[in-house]
């Protein structure tokens, strides 16, 4: 039988006398400790039922049992109520995703500019009235809520107060990426709202 150092370390810094913590470290782990009953603790322990020292080694074992469970299934989530304005970085300090080398160049195109911007691709379309529409609705699409696009609307939204809400949606975005092969290759997204 080999007594398990770590666990009658442990077993120690959890108020166990050291003789009784050589006794359960004895080819046991916490986790196999933790799972032992009243009557398995007592024998290896070689104490009666109702002897203070039992209880005082089952008190530790019931409140690691306690602490497990509540680290195990307790999710830790911070609510953006709970945050203060003050914790949230702004300005210089916030990171960009539009600034990390990974991340190419997105740009949003200036509602007069889309039409000529997308010439190239024949999404122009004649109406049955006669009268020409460009077809967005066959771009590609990118969500509003992707990064890229929110780093835009962020940036766009500090220079005018007075955009009206919803404003990014149906805008295109041009975005450009380099390569050392290929050059740079432009492609366009339709920004909406969901899949």
């Amino acid at each position: 039988m080999a007594v398990k150092s770590s666990t009658k370390k442990r077993l120690m810094e959890l108020g166990i006398s050291e003789t009784h913590a050589h006794r359960l470290a004895d080819d046991a782990n916490m986790d196999a400790i933790k799972r032992m009953t009243v009557d398995q603790v007592a024998k290896k322990l070689e104490l009666e039922t109702g002897d203070t020292d039992l209880e005082n080694v089952m008190a530790v074992i019931r409140e690691q049992m306690a602490t497990r469970k509540r680290t195990r299934t307790g999710r830790i989530t911070i609510s953006r109520k709970a945050l203060l304005d003050a914790d949230i970085p702004t300005g210089d300090d916030r990171f960009n995703v539009l600034n990390h080398i990974l991340v190419p160049h997105h740009e949003l195109v200036p509602v007069d500019e889309e039409e000529s911007a997308l010439a190239p691709w024949g999404l122009s379309q004649e109406g049955p009235d006669g009268t020409t529409r460009l077809a967005k609705e066959l771009l590609p699409k990118i969500l509003i809520t992707d990064p890229a696009v929110q780093a835009i609307k962020e940036s766009v939204e500090v220079g005018d107060d007075e955009l009206p809400a919803g404003w990014l949606a149906n805008r295109v975005v041009r975005v450009v990426r380099y390569s050392r092969s290929a050059g740079s290759s432009t492609a366009f997204r339709l920004i909406v709202e969901s899949a």
